[in-house]
């Protein structure tokens, strides 16, 4: 069986983008008290995040280019899935069936 927080992970540096975001934003969002999903803990563990601090403004994030390694070899192991109809969908594609257009938002 896959590791829970794979999908979560991937989210959360998708989620982030290919811009900072500020710290506190993301704190607010993925920070769990889980014990079972530490999605923010484990991507900061792996270094697929990026902190960075100017003076005299918000500290921010950002997907490390580890983080945007991992996150493009993700999205191709996706690709060859998606082109593979007997394995089975990922976490938000079944989220986003069961969900009303756009109601799917962090």
């Amino acid at each position: 069986m896959s590791d829970p927080v794979e999908p979560l992970i991937l989210d959360l540096l998708e989620w982030i983008g290919q811009r900072s975001r500020p710290y506190a934003e993301v704190l607010e969002v993925w920070r769990t008290s889980c014990p079972r999903l530490p999605v923010w803990e484990e991507a900061n563990g792996r270094g697929f995040i990026d902190h960075l601090h100017v003076q005299g403004q918000p500290a921010l994030v950002a997907v490390s280019p580890l983080g945007l390694e991992w996150l493009a070899a993700q999205r191709q192991g996706r690709e060859r899935a998606a082109s593979n109809p007997s394995l089975p969908p990922t976490f938000n594609s079944r989220l986003r069936r069961l969900l009303p257009a756009g109601e799917l938002k962090r």
